[in-house]
């Protein structure tokens, strides 16, 4: 081999070892760099107002969440009203999320990444997708592992030692698996049918009276109040010996003023495990002319009561007028009876549609309202014996 033959091949190793080296570098900067896409939309194009159903899908359950009559809805609850600003505010968010990072990874890597579909074992994900009217789905998504970060200067901490989740690997899957990296963890996205529903319920305003119904007739009662203004309540056909606790009787309404409720069961719950085989019947009216029957189990675990609500209303159709009216004042009394009877009209209008569910509440809910009629009772003072009435001496004489 001559000079110029040695110096060609010289030439040429480099420019294949250089070649190479560029080539590995690449592909190490394909990796760890961002790629295109990164700061775009993750959903572009995303088309919200199709949306009309979400199904969610978890290894532990799923729901489907869908638009019946213009409202959303639960389909795992009887389509039980759903809560819309949930929905509203995971749509938007959905929409919204820009490409943090891009990982070309395959499919042997998702079960590290919590990509597999739902019931494939440790690795497996939240499938959600996204359909329209017509069941026709806008889009598959996958939700997977949390990206966590570690908290500079925090203490050691029993929880869990200073980790925050700040993001949350997802897949499009009709991105041929390109798994994204976006600063949002939806961490309330869940196939929890409960965690959906609208959670909003009845409110009894201004009680007059309340009757309680029990299983044993001798811990029924009823308490009655003689104007909204009146703080205390009587204890309706009391016996001579009874005499009603005003501060044990004190808090008996207050449950009814803002109840709220777990769950609801679903339509093919018996009576037995709803505890409304033998329930307690609460009847509450109020001046405005409400009246509230509810029907409440004993519990059905160790937690909870089965509840039904129905609401009826007795509205007076006309005012009647002031013993020393003004005819000036005519007008603007008639205007304020007819505005107070359409929010009172609107009010029963929004209250009845909770008849048709039968409810899951908490036990403290109405723990102050299912008293029985000893507990709401004064405790009778032990009356003297004879011969403690008597004076000292007296005694002494004997």
């Amino acid at each position: 081999m001559n000079r110029n033959q040695f110096l060609t091949l010289l030439v040429l190793v480099a420019l294949l070892g250089g070649g190479g080296l560029m080539l590995y570098k690449r592909n190490q900067q394909d990796w760890r760099t961002p790629a295109a896409g990164v700061g775009q939309k993750w959903l572009a194009n995303l088309p919200v107002n199709d949306v009309a159903e979400i199904s969610i899908k978890q290894t532990a359950g799923e729901l489907t969440l869908r638009k019946k009559d213009d409202a959303w809805a639960v389909k795992d609850r009887q389509d039980y009203a759903a809560n819309f600003n949930n929905i509203r505010e995971f749509l938007a968010k959905l929409a919204e999320q820009k490409v943090a990072q891009l990982e070309p990874v395959g499919p042997s890597q998702f079960g590290r990444m919590e990509l597999l579909a739902p019931g494939k074992g440790e690795g497996s994900g939240t499938a959600v997708e996204l359909r329209d009217k017509s069941g026709k789905a806008l889009r598959s998504l996958m939700l997977g592992k949390k990206y966590s970060k570690k908290s500079e200067g925090a203490s050691p901490s029993p929880f869990g030692g200073g980790d925050f989740p700040i993001g949350r690997f997802v897949m499009d899957q009709a991105s041929a698996g390109s798994v994204a990296l976006v600063n949002e963890t939806f961490s309330n996205i869940e196939a929890k049918p409960a965690d959906w529903l609208d959670k909003e319920f009845f409110h009894v305003e201004k009680v007059k009276e309340i009757a309680l119904t029990a299983t044993v007739a001798t811990n029924s009662w009823k308490l009655t109040r003689d104007s909204e203004a009146a703080t205390e309540w009587k204890l309706a056909d009391a016996k001579a010996d009874e005499k009603l606790d005003s501060g044990k009787a004190s808090g008996v309404s207050s449950p009814l003023a803002s109840p709220s409720f777990d769950d609801v069961f679903a339509a093919d719950a018996k009576p037995e495990q709803t505890g409304l085989d033998q329930p307690t019947v609460v009847v509450a009216t109020t001046f405005d002319g409400f009246e509230y029957t509810l029907k409440i189990g004993g519990k059905t675990n160790a937690e909870n009561y089965g509840l039904t609500v129905a609401v009826n209303a007795t509205l007076a159709k006309e005012r009647t007028p002031g013993k020393d009216e003004k005819p000036e004042d005519k007008a603007k009394l008639d205007k304020e009876f007819a505005d107070k009877r359409k929010a009172l009209e609107e009010k029963l209008a929004q209250e009845k549609r909770f008849e048709k569910w039968t409810y899951q509440v908490s036990k403290f809910t109405f723990d102050a309202l299912l008293k029985n009629r000893a507990d709401l009772l004064a405790e009778k003072k032990e009356e003297p014996k004879p011969d403690d009435a008597k004076p000292a001496d007296a005694k002494k004489e004997q």
